[in-house]
């Protein structure tokens, strides 16, 4: 598999990566410039020149990964007897310098369960950021493809389940997913709440409703088991604080800009120690 095919690979499987192409030589090295190689935590794609040079590359690249950083970098390397050579001498005489790239191949999942009027208009805003959305109601009619014709026009890959019973849907979402449970049921949301809570490894729970709903569903979440700190993990109502209009499409995007902020936050960079010039 080559560089470009692996940046596929990573899309379609959800992981990370970093780009490496060689921006600049100067004298003597093993690739030319626009020689490109894809690193993810456990694979490399393609080479840059091999020895240390590329040795040196794929490990500054899996420090960017660890620390999740977004904004590009460059790192020079001078290839002779006298530069520090922590996975071996490479005496090629020239200097080459690195573009490393951080790819947007990681894609976050959002499950929005019960698309009726709120639903639908929040799939259509979500629909278009670079999203795997997960759609899910119990009435196979609200997943009709004409209902949902701009939904799947949008930049997100949207997954579609028509299911009688929408937590069973739950196991399979990855890890990190973020749920908005907002069904014409009752019965739905409170199962929904019971399943979610259930798996610690999920993102952001919302719940939409009111005070008095979410009394209710505290004791009967507390009657099967769940404890105050877990029920802290369902957020209700849903939108940000100041939005009071309940029109669905402005609820849509009182929610939308809710799920955004989390997005934001959840990829914010780590601190990474910068590159050092190699010499």
């Amino acid at each position: 598999m080559n560089w470009l095919a692996a940046l596929q690979h990573l899309t379609d499987h959800n992981e990370s990566g970093v780009l490496i192409t060689v921006a600049a030589v100067r004298g003597h090295a093993p690739r030319e410039a626009g020689a490109k190689m894809v690193v993810s935590q456990g694979e490399t794609w393609d080479s840059v020149g091999g020895g240390n040079l590329e040795a040196t590359a794929v490990a500054r690249a899996r420090a960017l990964l660890r620390t999740h950083a977004q904004a590009p970098e460059l790192l020079t390397l001078r290839l002779n007897d006298s530069a520090p050579n922590e996975y071996g001498r490479q005496c090629c005489g020239g200097e080459v310098t690195l573009l490393f790239e951080p790819l947007a191949t990681v894609r976050p999942h959002i499950a929005l369960f019960g698309i009726g009027h709120v639903g639908l208009e929040l799939a259509l805003i979500l629909s278009r950021l670079p999203v795997q959305l997960h759609l899910t109601d119990s009435r196979a009619a609200q997943l009709a493809p004409e209902r949902l014709a701009g939904v799947l026009a949008g930049a997100a890959t949207v997954h579609l389940h028509a299911v009688p019973i929408p937590e069973l849907t739950l196991p399979d979402l990855p890890a990190g997913s973020h749920l908005i449970v907002m069904t014409h049921d009752h019965a739905e949301d409170a199962a929904l709440c019971d399943a979610a809570l259930r798996r610690p490894d999920l993102g952001f729970i919302g719940l939409i409703g009111s005070s008095v709903k979410w009394i209710r569903f505290r004791e009967q979440l507390k009657a099967v088991g769940h404890a105050e700190a877990d029920l802290e993990r369902i957020t209700t109502p849903i939108g940000l604080p100041g939005i009071s209009g309940k029109a669905p499409a402005v609820i849509a995007v009182s929610v939308a800009a809710q799920l955004v902020q989390v997005l934001e936050q959840s990829s914010r960079p780590q601190p990474v120690l910068p590159p050092q010039r190699i010499s």
